[in-house]
């Protein structure tokens, strides 16, 4: 393990399975998707059964608050001591360039460590790792529980950094042929394919770094952002993962006088994405919500008053046309329920963005009492559905660019929670690579 404080990142041991485990069965989806279709789960399951898998140390949320919850927070660290000790994990010094295939288009990673020193997730921040999103703290415990006390990390974190010329990853991409593979498979369920390389090449290597450090300079920062020097570097912007890694940070700032600075936990094992990479897409996230007992119009025209209005669209398609096009100074949302389809068009927002106009309202709905859980979901399909059903509405949203991400963090500080997602859920990152957490 090699530190590298300038850029806030460890060259770590990374853990992989060893070649006579089946990656398909090892690597499953990250724990927070599909939580409102647990056909999914049970599916993933079933092909699973006994064999060594990820899916053994992880607590899918579809589980929280079932008796199964408190089942896998107990079985999950006994699993993670097994596979340290029965041979089932391999270890390997160094950084992995990470290539997912879904759908026709590729992304790149790179798998290293970050150090939690330098994060912080609160608003405002002016840390050199930074949250893009709010983070809600009432998610945080279940995860907690989970971490606290494990041998190991199995990350689905995904973290972005904002390089244009492509600096770090062209200098892997062409020299890529002669990088010894690490894994190399399909992924379960349609989800595309997965393969890894070992960074073996100590000049390589040194490139890299380079080209972080070069991003990091404060000079080509408030350039590039045309920002005065009072703002600190933005050089991580969590993507994906923001409550796993905040809870790794929690659990950090709990232990770390008592273990002290070199500790492994001071650090957490993510892969990096460059925001521009063609291959990555931000798509929206939608709401909706259950056992709801008042009519969600009539509890809009409440909330928002004479700045509301309501437009009829014949179908889902209809919907998604007229919230995507919206007009100068308003923000648009679709309405789901088991009537049909409106769009709801506000005027003279308070917020940037249409989710941070329609979250208060959600979190006030869900305060009254009026309506009684909230799920985040990924694709317009699957919050029609939902939402359709008896009791339920749905609330589609538009995306936002990806180009707009790091500037607006930097300027306003988090987006509101749960503002867009790097790509619909079965894009979302599979659990593969390993690493250890305590001494």
């Amino acid at each position: 393990m090699r530190n590298f404080p300038t850029v806030g990142i460890q060259i770590p041991d990374i853990l992989l399975p060893s070649n006579n485990i089946d990656p398909t069965k090892w690597s499953v989806i990250a724990c927070d998707q599909f939580t409102s279709q647990p056909e999914y789960w049970q599916k993933v399951a079933q092909l699973v059964g006994e064999s060594p898998s990820t899916y053994h140390m992880i607590l899918p949320e579809v589980f929280l608050g079932t008796p199964e919850e408190k089942k896998r927070i107990q079985t999950t660290r006994q699993m993670m001591e097994t596979y340290l000790n029965d041979g089932t994990l391999i270890s390997h010094e160094g950084l992995i360039y990470v290539e997912r295939i879904v759908d026709g288009k590729t992304r790149h990673g790179l798998m290293l460590a970050l150090d939690l020193e330098k994060y912080d997730f609160n608003k405002g921040s002016q840390s050199l790792i930074r949250a893009t999103e709010g983070t809600i703290l009432d998610r945080l415990p279940p995860r907690i529980k989970i971490r606290e006390g494990a041998p190991l990390e199995i990350p689905h974190i995904l973290v972005l950094i904002d390089d244009p010329q492509n600096t770090l990853f062209s200098a892997i991409e062409k020299q890529k042929d002669t990088l010894p593979l690490a894994y190399d498979f399909d992924l379960m369920q349609n989800s595309g394919h997965l393969s890894g390389r070992y960074i073996n090449d100590a000049n390589l290597e040194k490139q890299l770094l380079s080209a972080l450090e070069e991003l990091a300079k404060p000079e080509v920062f408030q350039a590039k952002y045309n920002v005065a020097p009072e703002k600190g570097v933005l050089l991580f912007a969590v993507g994906d993962g923001n409550h796993s890694l905040a809870t790794a940070k929690s659990i950090w700032e709990a232990i770390k006088s008592k273990v002290g600075p070199d500790h492994p936990a001071r650090y957490a094992l993510v892969e990096i994405e460059n925001v521009h990479d063609s291959g990555l897409e931000f798509e929206p996230i939608h709401r909706v919500l259950f056992n709801v007992k008042e009519d969600p119009a009539q509890a809009l025209q409440h909330y928002f008053g004479k700045e509301i209005t309501f437009s009829q669209a014949k179908n889902r398609k209809g919907m998604v046309d007229q919230v995507n096009h919206p007009l100068e100074g308003e923000h648009r949302f679709g309405l789901i329920t088991s009537k049909g389809f409106q769009v709801v068009i506000i005027k003279h927002p308070a917020s940037n963005l249409s989710v941070g106009t329609l979250q208060p309202f959600l979190d006030n709905w869900l305060k009254s009492g009026w309506a009684g859980t909230i799920d985040y979901v990924h694709g317009d399909i699957v919050v029609c559905e939902l939402g359709s059903k008896p009791d339920n509405v749905g609330f589609y949203l538009a995306g936002m660019p990806k180009s707009d991400l790091f500037k607006t963090v930097i300027l306003d500080g988090a987006l509101p929670r749960k503002t867009f997602s790097m790509g619909e859920a079965y894009e979302k990152r599979f659990y593969m690579e390993c690493r250890k957490i305590n001494q």
